[in-house]
């Protein structure tokens, strides 16, 4: 394998990391060749072009994705991501751990995912909305309620899919809530949606708590990536008695051994773009904020950021995979003989897809009454 740096090594391989996992998860349960050989193969894959007009008057073209990765036991469902980073290799493996994740915790669907190559911070929300709806045009032969039903990932929210849903309902000629999940209220979404893969996090850390007999009352939380799952993990931890001592985003983190209030720096990071520079604490990187001493650690940022190198240096006691991929098969063996407790991303965050299947399941009745129900 090229020496490559760690960033560009892992959009290289993240779709090789995947089939290796496959494979070796395959090896273990005795998977029959021929189906090894299907799931190996996303089901289809579309590659959209997407034309816009920035505010300014100039055209310029991003490109697309839809991923498919299998419909056995459902229509496809996975999110839409809107991140510079992305690449065709990244929403492959990203639909094939839907697949896993939706099987997993038992619900009637296959896997997919979508995403958008571009900066949601460098468009305004006009252009926003442009992008989304030029988008869903580009993949609306191939989604539906009963084929492929999108949500919210890195970069969008519930106005995005709003976007969509009323983009595709167009097509239809009349009002479709089930094409997508994780709308707003007011549409047919589900109250609790933003917070329910953070609270399904939780949810996993509590029963491992219990395995490990120990109780969450003043243990010390890392948080690795201050986004909607990383930010909604340190507020509602610490209404269980957590104690975040460290939490970061792109630009960089924060540290204080005395503990963080997660709601202030909520509020600092709506302020001023970052939680860096935080009041009483100190700025430390994202490669500092993993190798902290603490009882949980939440990597919810992007995947591969723990791998072959920094693994031995670890010192959490328990890790919660709230990001999709955060870990390398590589480090994985090394963060089970080092005896770390490690909650995989299929099981640790799948609490939003738990709350949009209900959401899916409303929404092909009418909308009346009270929303959200």
């Amino acid at each position: 394998m090229a020496t490559v740096g760690t960033k560009e090594k892992a959009k290289e391989t993240v779709w090789d990391v995947a089939l290796r996992q496959l494979e070796e998860t395959a090896r273990r349960i005795n998977l029959e060749a021929g189906i090894l050989e299907i799931l190996k193969v996303p089901r289809r894959t579309l590659v959209v072009s997407v034309p816009i007009r920035r505010d300014e008057g100039q055209i310029e073209v991003f490109t697309g994705y839809r991923v498919q990765h299998n419909f056995t036991r459902g229509p496809a469902k996975g999110g839409i991501r809107y991140h510079p980073d992305v690449t065709l290799d990244l929403v492959k493996a990203l639909a094939m751990w839907m697949t896993w994740k939706c099987a997993l915790v038992n619900i009637p669907y296959g896997g997919a995912k979508g995403a958008v190559t571009c900066n949601p911070k460098e468009l305004s929300q006009k252009e926003l909305e442009r992008l989304t709806r030029r988008y869903t045009a580009g993949i609306l032969p191939i989604i539906g309620p009963e084929k492929d039903i999108p949500a919210p990932d890195m970069g969008t929210n519930a106005q995005v899919m709003a976007w969509i849903m009323d983009t595709y309902s167009i097509d239809q000629g009349y009002t479709v809530p089930a094409v997508v999940t994780g709308k707003p209220v007011a549409v047919g979404g589900s109250l609790g949606r933003d917070k329910a893969t953070a609270r399904g996090c939780l949810f996993t850390v509590m029963d491992a708590a219990k395995k490990l007999d120990f109780t969450l009352e003043d243990k010390t939380m890392v948080v690795q990536g201050y986004g909607n799952v990383g930010r909604n993990m340190a507020e509602l931890s610490t209404a269980r008695g957590c104690r975040i001592i460290a939490a970061s985003d792109s630009r960089g983190g924060v540290y204080s051994k005395k503990g963080i209030d997660p709601f202030a720096l909520s509020k600092h990071k709506q302020e001023t773009g970052s939680v860096v520079d935080f009041p009483e604490t100190d700025n430390i990187t994202n490669e500092e904020l993993l190798e902290l001493k603490c009882d949980i650690l939440v990597p919810a940022a992007l995947g591969h950021q723990i791998n072959e190198r920094n693994a031995p240096r670890l010192k959490a006691k328990m890790i919660a995979e709230g990001a999709n991929g955060p870990t390398t098969p590589e480090a994985d063996e090394i963060l089970d003989h080092s005896g770390i407790f490690v909650i995989p991303d299929i099981l640790a965050n799948a609490g939003g897809v738990t709350v949009s299947y209900f959401e899916w399941c409303r929404g092909f009745r009418p909308i009346s009454g009270v929303s959200g129900r």
